[in-house]
C-alpha cells in the first residue's frame, strides 16, 4: 500500500461520511489505518464519525488519540469541545477550548465555540467578549456574529441583535430564485413584497405580523411564501394580500421586493420598544369554529395541552417533556376539561394516559388553521416552547409557556414571567436550576388553581 492509497481512502471517507453514509465511511478510514495506524487525521474523522451515531465513548477516545499526535490541530479540540457541549460536560469543555486557546489564541472560530459554552451555563458578560474577540481577529467571520445575537437578543438589546442575525448562513435561499431584488429597507410607497418562508413553524407565527408593517410603510401588496400546514392559517393574516406554499412554483417575476422573513425585524428597527404587538393578527375560521363545537362535551373551563415539539428541533430533547404523566399535577386539577392539542408522537401517549380524562384534539388536526379553531373554545394553553405557544398567542389566547433551564430561545428573553411579543396573554414557567419538569408541573398547577378561582369569580 502507498501513500496515494491512505490519501484516497481518507477522501474518499470523507465523502461517505458527508453524505451520511457512516458505515462506508468507516470502512474506509479503517482501511486507511492499516495502511498507518498513526494517521491523527483519520483517527481525528472517526471520532467526529462516532460522534454522529451519538457513540461518545468511542468518539473520545479517537479524539484523544489524535490530539496526542496532531497536538497543533485546532479543528480537533473544536470538535472534540463541541461534543463534550453537546453531552453538557461543560468543565471538560472548557479545558479543551482553553488548551486550543494557548495553542492559537488568534484562530477565531475558537473564540466562537468558547463564547457557546459560556452562553450555554449564562456566563454572558463573558460570551459577548468571546465573540466580540473573535470578530476583532476577524470581523467577517458570521459564525461570532450570529452567536452574538443570541445573546443580545435574549437580553431584549434587538437593535444590534437583530443586526448581528443577519449573519445567519441559510437566509439566501431565494437569491438565485427571485428576478428582482431583495429588499434592504427602500421606501415601499406602492411598492409589492413577498416575505418568504424561514425556521419553523413558530417562527412563521411569530413573525408573519411584520406584514402590517410593511402596509404601514405603504407597500401596495404584500404577499407570503409559508410552510404547507400554515398556508389556511395566514389566508386570515392581517394585511396579507396573497399567501404561497412553499411546494408551489411561485411565480419569479411578480414583485418589487423579497425579503426573508427573520429579517424583517432588523430592516423595520425593531427595539424592545416597537415591537408590534397588537394582538390578534390571527384569527380562526369561522366554519371551523363551529364544525369542532360538538367536540366539546360539558361546560367547564378548558384548558389545551402540548408538552412535546418537532424532534427535528435542536434542543428539542431540553424543551420538550418526554412523557404525559409528569404533568399529572396539572391535568388532575378538578373543574376542568383539558384537551391536547399535541401532534407526533406524544399523540400515541394520550391513549394510554390513564390519569384523568383528556380529549384527544390531535385527531382533528391537518394543520394550523384546525388547530386556531379548537383553541377558539379554549379558556387557556398550556404548552412548552412550540408553535402552538405562538399560535396562542397570535390569536389572542391567554397562553402558560413551560421553559427549560437549558438553552430557553432568546425570544423568551430573560428572567421575564411575560412576552413583549405576545402582551398581556402569555405567562412564562421557566425551569429553574437543578429542577425537573416534574417540580415545574406542580408549581403551574397551584398557578391553576388559583386561575380557576379567578375565572369562576369573574
Amino acid at each position: 500500500m502507498t501513500t496515494d492509497n491512505l490519501e484516497k481512502l481518507f477522501l474518499d471517507g470523507n465523502a461517505l461520511m458527508n453524505s451520511g453514509e457512516l458505515d462506508a465511511a468507516e470502512q474506509c478510514f479503517l482501511a486507511a489505518l492499516a495502511i498507518d495506524g498513526q494517521c491523527g487525521e483519520v483517527i481525528a474523522n472517526l471520532a467526529f464519525l462516532h460522534e454522529q451515531r451519538r457513540n461518545f465513548v468511542e468518539a473520545e477516545k479517537f479524539y484523544r488519540h489524535a490530539i496526542a499526535l496532531l497536538p497543533q490541530t485546532i479543528q480537533i479540540y473544536l470538535n472534540y469541545g463541541v461534543m463534550l457541549v453537546k453531552q453538557k460536560r461543560f468543565s471538560d469543555a472548557e479545558l479543551i477550548y482553553q488548551t486550543a486557546l494557548q495553542i492559537a489564541p488568534e484562530v477565531p472560530a475558537t473564540w466562537s465555540n468558547y463564547g457557546v459554552l459560556l452562553a450555554c451555563i449564562k456566563r454572558e458578560q463573558e460570551a459577548e467578549q468571546c465573540y466580540r474577540k473573535a470578530l476583532s481577529i476577524d470581523d467577517s467571520y458570521r459564525k461570532a456574529r450570529f452567536n452574538l445575537s443570541y445573546i443580545l437578543l435574549r437580553q431584549g438589546r434587538l437593535d444590534e441583535g437583530f443586526f448581528c442575525l443577519e449573519s445567519r448562513e441559510w437566509q439566501d435561499l431565494f437569491t438565485p430564485y427571485f428576478h428582482f431584488p431583495r429588499w434592504q429597507g427602500e421606501p415601499l410607497l406602492n411598492k409589492s413584497i413577498v416575505i418568504c418562508f424561514e425556521g419553523g413553524h413558530g417562527d412563521m407565527i411569530q413573525f408573519c405580523r411584520y406584514a402590517s408593517v410593511l402596509k404601514a410603510k405603504g407597500a401596495i401588496k404584500v404577499s407570503i411564501i409559508c410552510h404547507p400546514a400554515l398556508t389556511d392559517l395566514f389566508s386570515r393574516l392581517r394585511d396579507i394580500d396573497d399567501v404561497y406554499s412553499y411546494e408551489l412554483d411561485v411565480d419569479k417575476s411578480g414583485w418589487d421586493f423579497w425579503t426573508p422573513l427573520i429579517s424583517l425585524p432588523h430592516l423595520c428597527g425593531t427595539t424592545l420598544g416597537t415591537i408590534p404587538a397588537d394582538l390578534p393578527y390571527l384569527s380562526a375560521d369561522p366554519q371551523k369554529i363551529t364544525a369542532v363545537r360538538s367536540f366539546f362535551s360539558n361546560e367547564k373551563l378548558k384548558v389545551g395541552i402540548v408538552w412535546q415539539g418537532n424532534t427535528l428541533f435542536e434542543n428539542n430533547e431540553d424543551r420538550s417533556i418526554a412523557q404525559l404523566d409528569i404533568l399529572r399535577p396539572i391535568l388532575e386539577v378538578a373543574g376542568i376539561q383539558f384537551i391536547s392539542l399535541q401532534k407526533g408522537v406524544g399523540e400515541t401517549q394520550v391513549n394510554n394516559y390513564a390519569g384523568t380524562p383528556l380529549l384527544a384534539g390531535g385527531k382533528l388536526i391537518q394543520n394550523f388553521s384546525d388547530t386556531a379553531a379548537l383553541i377558539a373554545h379554549l379558556d387557556l394553553v398550556i404548552s412548552v416552547d412550540t408553535s402552538v405557544a405562538h399560535l396562542a398567542g397570535a390569536l389572542g389566547k391567554s397562553c402558560w409557556v413551560l421553559l427549560p433551564e437549558y438553552r430557553s430561545d432568546w425570544r423568551w428573553m430573560k428572567y421575564r414571567s411575560d412576552s413583549p411579543w405576545y402582551p398581556e396573554v402569555m405567562r412564562l414557567f421557566r425551569q429553574m436550576p437543578d429542577e425537573d419538569w416534574s417540580a415545574v408541573a406542580h408549581r403551574v398547577a397551584l398557578a391553576l388553581e388559583n386561575w380557576k378561582i379567578e375565572k369562576r369569580s369573574n
